[in-house]
């Protein structure tokens, strides 16, 4: 069987805009593509740990409606768990991409969502994903995979309400360069002593650092033509969660997730190397 991992967060549409620049303001400009995907970072590791071989289950917030059906159209092989109220309306997210392979996002979330009520973790669940946009199912599902003694993953993309709560159940807390505690304390140190054992820090296209048992060390990210950045870190984070329920070491699987996110910069869209590797 497939090793299955559990991924909660944000589902989005994306509607991708490829320009030449981003337009400055009061500036019109006309895009040369206009692409339509789905998002957000649970949704696009839940997407890279099915494109890695693995089994993924998706606890997210759809709803019902055109967009939510747009969103669940582009889900086949991942199994979805709707916590979402009948009225709460799928976040879309409006993308610029330059010819540089940067990206402008001007996006909605989850806020807006009442408190979830977590679904029971899978039997056979080998690991979590948390990317703290449905923070009170995400510390629930934590709690219960910790009791199975199953790797947990913190996808940090930024501080959120509820992210000190959530550290001490979390293994591994993986946080953007964005990632920033509120007293301005070290990332990677601070995340620790709020109670994650081991903690990762991305830097784009920079060595990953690695911090775990006092030992910090960095991890180098190999070098690929940039095409399209969008996505790369949650591509990263799912690679990461499928090594670590594999029974990869931490320095392994973050070896292991830099290649494969830098492999994702190469193509168009944060799924297109999984297209193009057939």
């Amino acid at each position: 069987m497939p090793t299955r991992v559990v991924c909660c967060g944000l589902a989005t549409l994306d509607l991708t805009y490829v320009v030449g620049a981003p337009p400055r303001p009061d500036e019109k400009v006309v895009a040369r593509e206009l692409r339509i995907d789905v998002g957000g970072p649970a949704l696009n590791a839940a997407r890279t740990v099915v494109a890695l071989g693995g089994a993924a289950t998706l606890v997210t917030a759809l709803g019902i409606g055109e967009l939510a059906d747009l969103v669940r159209a582009r889900l086949a092989g991942i199994t979805v768990i709707d916590v979402a109220e009948a009225d709460h309306v799928v976040p879309v997210s409006t993308v610029m991409a330059d010819d540089a392979g940067r990206r402008s996002v001007v996006s909605t979330n989850a806020a807006a969502l009442g408190p979830t009520i977590a679904p029971p973790l899978p039997v056979d669940a080998a690991a979590l994903l948390l990317d703290g946009h449905l923070m009170r199912a995400g510390a629930t599902l934590a709690v219960a995979a910790r009791e199975r003694s199953l790797p947990v993953v913190l996808d940090g993309g930024s501080w959120k309400a509820g992210t000190a709560e959530l550290l001490p159940h979390v293994t591994v807390a993986a946080l953007s360069a964005d990632f920033h505690l509120p007293d301005g304390a070290d990332p990677l140190t601070g995340v620790i002593a709020l109670g994650a054992p081991a903690a990762v820090r991305t830097h784009g296209s920079g060595p990953v650092e690695v911090l775990r048992g006092g030992n910090r060390r960095e991890v180098p990210v190999p070098e690929a033509p940039v095409v399209d950045t969008l996505g790369a870190g949650d591509v990263f984070h799912g690679a990461l969660v499928f090594a670590l329920a594999s029974g990869a070491d931490l320095h392994d699987a973050v070896a292991g997730a830099a290649v494969i996110a830098a492999e994702s910069v190469r193509h168009a869209g944060a799924l297109g190397w999984a297209a193009s590797s057939g």
